[in-house]
């Protein structure tokens, strides 16, 4: 009788410590859980922008709106904007006569740079164009030169903006300078 008064004590016992081990697996199943669930909702929630419309490209979108036009600090430095050298023949006159002209250009802010840099197949196609349509002695003179300027710049502004919605003074390209102006 012994024997069976000790082995109905020892599953009394045995039964509530397996149901504690039960126990504690639930709730640290629950707990683990939980927190993975709370950390990839801050993964979203805390994701930059730019990766989360590279990975929902499909998803449709709002419209952005247009930015404004900032309105122009006169305390800006400039910025100017180095275009590689052009070397074209010129209309003859006395011989074969060449032009090798480099320039830079000031631009309204830095953003019209990499614009420039779209944009330069057809820049360098209407310049060039432009340039040997020239004859050297309408070039020598000072008036020239500046009426040369005054046409690279509107064919650049016009390449840039080709609905001409902005004013003189509001065009991407203010001014047009020569770094080399070389006539042979």
């Amino acid at each position: 009788m012994a024997k069976d008064a000790k082995a109905e004590a020892d599953g009394a016992v045995a039964a509530p410590v397996k149901s504690r081990k039960k126990l504690l697996i639930v709730i640290i199943a629950v707990l683990v859980l939980v927190l993975g669930i709370g950390g990839a909702g801050a993964y979203f929630l805390l994701k930059p922008a730019g990766e989360y419309d590279e990975e929902y490209a499909d998803a449709p979108r709002e419209r952005a709106k247009p930015a404004k036009k900032k309105k122009a600090d006169h305390n800006a430095p400039p910025v100017y904007v180095a275009l590689e050298a052009f070397t074209v023949n010129l209309v003859p006159e006395n011989g074969d006569q060449y032009l090798q002209l480099i320039l830079s250009v000031e631009v309204e802010d830095p953003q019209v740079d990499e614009q420039l840099k779209q944009y330069m197949p057809k820049l360098r196609n209407d310049l060039t164009l432009l340039l040997s349509s020239k004859k050297a002695s309408d070039l020598i003179t000072t008036d020239g030169k500046k009426n040369l300027a005054g046409e690279i710049k509107e064919r650049i502004n016009s390449v840039l903006d080709p609905a001409g919605r902005g004013k003189n003074n509001d065009w991407p390209v203010k001014e047009v300078l020569f770094t080399s102006f070389i006539i042979q």
